[in-house]
């Protein structure tokens, strides 16, 4: 005779304390409405347990089944739902106006790896000192990375000031809207032989000699 591990877990056995239960077997047959212990002597009969599946209804429905089997696949019925539901976060990368192209590769491929996870992702560009007289460097680096990102997310509006800092806010697009690469057209075997074979250039056509023009 088992019990709940916790106190979400639904009520089991003599833990129902409702003394009328509408009850439906191991094979989903509806018994219909009956005692409580009465449910509880044919769970213990089959060497399973009463587990309450309904406690808001009127009598509450009770299922005999094994309560562990039970747990388990509710809990990995949990766990899957957990893992199909994303959780939008904030996040955020900082560059330079002068970011070295090795620096900002990495952290536009972070970028684009944050958006693929359906995060919004704040990109900004600090300025030090006599920087700020070049903010149109910082203006270049940002369109940049839109440009890189396109078909990942989109920027939320134009880069903007707050204090030495310039920044842009990237929302992933919704899945489906990314942009497609098109696909070359492909050439047949024969065509790209004779191409090969020919270095690119028109096939020449023979000239017909004056003998067999005047035959």
């Amino acid at each position: 005779m088992v019990t709940r591990k916790e106190d979400g877990d639904p009520r089991v056995n003599r833990e129902i304390t409702s003394r009328e239960v509408l009850l439906i077997d191991e094979n989903g047959v509806k018994l219909g409405v009956i005692p409580t212990a009465e449910g509880i002597r044919l769970a213990e009969e089959r060497q399973l347990d009463l587990v309450e599946v309904a406690p808001q209804a009127t009598p509450p429905v009770c299922r005999i089944l094994d309560y562990g089997k039970y747990r388990y696949q509710l809990q990995k019925k949990e766990k899957d739902a957990r893992k199909k539901q994303k959780v939008q976060a904030l996040k955020e990368m900082k560059m330079r106006p002068k970011i070295d192209e090795h620096d900002y590769d990495f952290k536009v491929r972070a970028i684009k790896g944050f958006l693929e996870d359906g995060h919004r992702v704040k990109v900004s560009v600090f300025f030090r000192g006599r920087e700020m007289s070049f903010l149109n460097k910082g203006e270049e680096v940002l369109a940049r990375v839109i440009a890189d990102c396109d078909g990942l997310g989109k920027s939320e509006g134009n880069p903007r000031m707050e204090g030495r800092y310039m920044r842009i806010m990237l929302t992933p697009l919704p899945p489906g809207q990314g942009k497609m690469a098109p696909k070359p057209e492909k050439k047949s075997e024969a065509a790209g032989a004779t191409e090969k074979k020919n270095n690119g250039k028109p096939k020449e056509t023979a000239p017909v000699s004056a003998e067999k023009t005047a035959e």
